[in-house]
């Protein structure tokens, strides 16, 4: 498959007055939109039930343990993946949808600390429904756009899932402050209802799944998005540093309430509003991602958002509200540049039928070892400055960074995994 398509100097200076290149597609548009309902419900939902808990229980570990019930679905991602490649990916989209509406709605339920265990439990199966929708869409958005479009649908995609962190984090912490857990609960199921509802809409031409044949036996079907990324170079490469860089994060996750707390005086309600300061840098850097990649290469673009998010992830070791706002820009702008370069590589250099399970692999790769991080620092937190665990997620993802923009760029055709 080609590379993306160069972006000429002339063209680069009048990126803002041309609508993204995927938009010509009627079927991702109604995609977007779904994309739209989605991430609202999911940016309310994921930091609402992290306050709700440490309001209930008043620990800070209890709240960080949400966190790792959101990854721990990972270790299933493989064989999530290697459904979403079996199937439709539309219907399955929309089988998932609905089924997270009546899971989420079962948060109606909980009235005290007495029901942790159910607040847990909605969220771990949460995340393992949000590894198949993400394997589903993955192979899905391949099949919706072409080579040249990809930089520009997945720069539009993150760009949506990163700026609707300006409205739905508020959102969801002004309704918890207003009317309560259950009217965010609330607000929740009818966005993934309605998410459900315009995917069965979406129009496309899906990719023929594999035969018997070329799937081999279920053992080598279900590992063929690992064996995809160790033989890929460049994809494999950055799956590592991307790795890294969540795993960094993982500390960060366990140090957020502490540092709101001790370090800029703030209650925990205030993190949805924080986080909120992301989406302002998501909104450019989504505008202006298919450029970078375009001008720069899938690796040098990540290495520059990586070393965009240890910059912005840096003023959490201060007192400085301010600083800590510009910090969360700079890093909702690196985080959109880091990602999209990473997915565009993925669809790029993988076949449209193991686009699933190489999404999967992908996930188990990157988000184990954010856990991982994560469950450990729930527990260091209690003896540990949180400081130390900001500083050193500061460390490792400026290295990662360096790494990712030695990187050199080369444009190979992926072929299929053989039996």
């Amino acid at each position: 498959m080609a590379a993306p398509t160069p972006v000429t100097t002339a063209g680069a200076t009048r990126w803002w007055r041309r609508r993204p290149a995927a938009w010509e597609h009627p079927g991702f548009r109604r995609l977007t939109l779904a994309w739209v309902f989605t991430n609202l419900a999911d940016s309310a939902l994921y930091l609402m039930v992290a306050v709700w808990v440490k309001e209930l229980t008043g620990s800070d570990s209890a709240a960080a343990m949400v966190f790792v019930m959101l990854g721990v679905p990972a270790v299933a991602a493989p064989v999530l993946g290697q459904v979403a490649d079996r199937v439709s990916r539309r219907r399955l989209l929309v089988v998932a949808n609905l089924l997270v509406t009546a899971v989420v709605a079962t948060l109606l339920l909980v009235r005290s600390a007495d029901w942790l265990w159910l607040m847990y439990a909605v969220v771990l199966a949460y995340g393992a429904m949000g590894y198949l929708s993400a394997a589903a869409q993955s192979g899905l958005v391949r099949d919706l756009l072409p080579d040249e479009h990809l930089a520009s649908g997945n720069g539009l995609l993150t760009s949506v899932d990163q700026s609707l962190r300006l409205v739905s984090p508020v959102l969801g912490t002004g309704l918890y402050a207003l009317l309560g857990p259950q009217a965010v609960v609330v607000v929740t199921a009818a966005c993934f209802l309605l998410t459900a509802v315009l995917m069965a809409g979406v129009r496309v031409v899906e990719s023929a799944p594999e035969s018997a044949d070329q799937r081999g036996s279920y053992r080598q079907e279900v590992t063929a998005g690992f064996r995809h990324l160790v033989r890929t170079p460049l994809l494999g490469r950055l799956t590592l540093l991307l790795a890294v860089v969540c795993a960094a994060a993982g500390l960060v996750n366990a140090a957020v309430f502490p540092a709101l707390e001790h370090g800029m005086g703030l209650p925990p309600s205030a993190l949805g509003a924080l986080v909120s300061a992301q989406g302002i840098g998501a909104v450019a850097a989504g505008l202006t991602a298919a450029w970078a990649v375009g001008r720069w290469g899938e690796a040098r673009t990540f290495g520059v958002g990586a070393a965009l998010m240890a910059a912005g992830i840096a003023p959490v070791l201060g007192s400085s509200v301010v600083l800590l706002v510009a910090g969360l820009v700079v890093l909702g702008f690196g985080v959109t540049w880091s990602v999209v370069a990473f997915m565009v590589v993925r669809q790029r250099l993988t076949p449209p039928r193991l686009q699933g399970r190489t999404n999967a692999a992908a996930n188990v790769a990157i988000n184990v070892p954010q856990t991982l991080t994560t469950g450990v620092a729930a527990v260091l937190i209690a003896v540990v400055d949180y400081r130390l665990l900001v500083a050193v997620t500061v460390v490792v993802t400026a290295a990662a960074a360096g790494a990712a923009v030695r990187t050199v760029r080369p444009t190979p055709t992926p072929t299929p995994i053989p039996a």
